[in-house]
């Protein structure tokens, strides 16, 4: 009986660590020691994890992965009533407050062109932010999230930039934004 305890434990041990491996595209991992950002492209025929139709067009969104950036896909004009977040891939990291400073590989689309404004993944490094200093929108895809998440939010232009506009040409006034973005750390 010892003996056949004895052969099933090693068994039993590589049973457990295969159950937690990843499949190799999974994200979902909180390793605050890694802030690098994929940089390659999503496959054009991405499968889409979540859908928006908006009040006119639609958005197509699937989180990064190791290996490449996210998926966005825009049928523009894209705009919004009211703000929506999904968590397309929850982490297992420490919850983010809104006190906290983050590290975070995100893309921003605008909806209006369809256009990527602004990349973490292009750059291929997290940035880093306190929570309190980005606008409404993007907030509110981070609060309550934990570290190691992918989060997709498409906002109103009342919690982008409003009718001041952000970046022109790549933000003008009123504009919906698309994000999609991976919280690689949270805190320092």
């Amino acid at each position: 009986m010892k003996r056949t305890a004895l052969l099933l434990l090693p068994a039993a041990a590589a049973l457990a660590l295969t159950a937690c491996s990843s499949d190799g595209d999974s994200y979902s991992v909180y390793d605050p020691s890694d802030l690098s950002c994929a940089t390659t492209p999503a496959p054009a025929d991405t499968k889409p994890e979540w859908t928006v139709k908006g009040a006119t067009g639609e958005a197509q969104i699937a989180p990064a992965t190791k290996e490449h950036g996210p998926f966005i896909k825009v049928d523009k004009p894209f705009t919004v009533t009211d703000t929506e977040v999904k968590t397309l891939v929850e982490g297992d990291g420490p919850e983010v407050a809104a006190t906290d400073t983050v590290y975070v590989c995100y893309e921003g689309v605008n909806g209006r062109s369809g256009e990527v404004f602004d990349s973490a993944y292009q750059r291929g490094q997290a940035t880093d932010f306190p929570v309190s200093g980005v606008v409404p929108g993007f907030q509110k895809a981070l609060i309550g999230q934990k570290g190691g998440s992918s989060v997709a939010v498409v906002m109103t232009p009342a919690d982008g930039y409003g009718p001041m506009g952000g970046n022109p040409p790549a933000i003008l006034a009123d504009d919906t934004l698309i994000f999609e973005l991976k919280i690689a750390k949270v805190g320092e």
